[in-house]
């Protein structure tokens, strides 16, 4: 009994090391940088020898295939509508990014019928056991048919600018996250920064107010400066992490990937459960609106 007891818990580690981590990239509002963000790290991850899926969820604007400079023949939209395979939806670019196009066309207005949830739950665990991550661009804002997966994905890096604005529609995008009873760790990110001052500053600002009103911890990852290497980059329809790995910007998401590697590393007292992702899945689609 005690063999059959010990062969149960390889089995159980194997399948645990050979699933996709989920992370999804979130912001409250648009123009913070969010998309360049999900790329790059996408990006340096595979750089470091990860096998790194980004699947854009900005139905019907996304815009992750515009930066790479990447016009799909088939996307998200047509996977759910037609009699295709998640394998052919995924395109490969020089760079070794893999990635999904989101498409045009669906939004909350189209219901997912079941027929559809099925496949696409069939096509998110195969692809689990295919990467090492998978990375979730989702929309500015959380749409009815993006939302479950926002809410299974067991990381969530949240952008924001020091802007206002931006922080306070951060801070609101945590809150829904919180109140809709998500158990997902949020990473911290400070995108355009003017200095290294004033970001902190807007990362610790965020972390008191998660603190005091959503009795929540976050990890602060830290801080992206305004590089003009970005623009450059987007004009090329290149990641600047590959076109300007030196530049400025590219060695501050350097260091924050080293942060987030590093905290996934460290002890847990609740072990990552074989197929969580999937399994959260699947009990938010049944569940009703």
């Amino acid at each position: 009994m005690n063999d059959q007891a010990q062969e149960l818990r390889r089995m159980i580690e194997n399948n645990m090391d050979n699933q996709a981590r989920t992370l999804a990239v979130v912001s409250g509002k648009g123009g913070v940088g969010k998309s360049n963000i999900s790329i790059n790290v996408a990006t340096q991850l595979n750089e470091r020898g990860y096998k790194v899926l980004l699947f854009d969820l900005d139905l019907g604007m996304g815009n992750v295939n515009i930066i790479l400079g990447h016009a799909p023949a088939y996307t998200l939209f047509d996977f759910l509508h037609k009699d295709l395979a998640i394998e052919n939806i995924i395109y490969r670019m020089p760079a070794g990014i893999s990635y999904i196009s989101a498409g045009n066309g669906l939004n909350e207005t189209i219901e997912l019928t079941a027929a559809m949830i099925n496949k696409l739950l069939t096509g998110l665990k195969d692809l689990q056991l295919q990467y090492d991550y998978i990375i979730f661009d989702m929309a500015a804002g959380a749409t009815t048919a993006t939302l479950k997966i926002l809410l299974a994905a067991e990381d969530i890096f949240v952008i924001s600018t020091p802007e206002p604005t931006a922080m306070t529609d951060a801070y609101s995008m945590m809150k829904f996250i919180c109140m809709e009873g998500s158990e997902s760790e949020f990473f911290l990110i400070c995108n355009r920064a003017d200095n290294e001052r004033q970001g902190r500053e807007t990362l610790e600002r965020l972390q008191k107010t998660s603190r005091k009103f959503l009795h929540k911890e976050v990890n602060l990852l830290g801080v992206l400066p305004e590089d003009s290497h970005v623009r450059k980059a987007v004009i090329s329809q290149v990641a600047f992490s590959t076109k300007f790995p030196r530049s400025s910007i590219s060695i501050k998401l350097d260091l924050i990937l080293d942060r987030y590697l590093n905290d996934q590393n460290k002890p847990i007292t609740q072990p990552h459960m074989p197929s969580s992702f999937i399994g959260k899945l699947r009990k938010l689609f049944s569940q009703k609106d």
